[in-house]
């Protein structure tokens, strides 16, 4: 959910000229702007290592829930794939800027009891120490989908629908703006 709606605010941006995005699966979108690379596996970074040069920013937004995931799985998608995409992206672009998506309450220092915290906060260290000209960490407490925007998570969806009445309320620029 987070990845759609940087991908439109990047498409959007007259000062973005290209945005290039990789998945397991086609976006199934057309724009100028827009190049797809398609992989089947994400691991196998070299498959797909060129189409990640010539970049001066990455908006880092993989992720998935952690909900009913071992904590060995996670930190396999989670911190594993984020070190091997990152450090491609660095050695390739090292004056690029890497912007990671993350969450509030991730654990910077490792050691916390909530193991997804742990995992994002590992991989927040291991992105801040690469080398990257700039690293920035997001971590946004509620993210409200709009523009259609769904998430993929079940549960999550769920939890939008019973929330939406009080959405406009949680969200600053609603609460500031007509525009939502």
């Amino acid at each position: 959910m987070v990845g759609q709606g940087v991908l439109r605010e990047c498409l959007r941006a007259a000062d973005v000229s290209e945005v290039v995005v990789v998945g397991r699966t086609s976006l199934a979108m057309v724009h100028a702007k827009l190049r797809e690379v398609v992989v089947a596996d994400l691991f196998d970074v070299a498959a797909y290592e060129d189409s990640l040069a010539g970049f001066d920013a990455c908006f880092f937004c993989l992720g998935v829930s952690s909900t009913g995931m071992s904590e060995a799985a996670y930190v396999h998608i989670t911190y594993d794939l984020g070190v091997a995409i990152a450090s491609t992206l660095v050695r390739l672009n090292p004056k690029m800027t890497l912007t990671y998506v993350s969450g509030t309450g991730t654990d910077s220092t490792e050691v916390g009891k909530v193991m997804w915290a742990r995992v994002k906060g590992k991989l927040e260290n291991a992105l801040l120490g690469m080398g990257f000209a700039a690293t920035y960490m997001l971590r946004p407490g509620f993210i409200a989908p709009m523009d259609g925007i769904r998430s993929k998570t079940r549960i999550y969806r769920m939890m939008y629908t019973v929330l939406a009445p009080v959405t406009p309320k949680m969200c600053w620029k609603c609460a500031t703006s007509a525009q939502c």
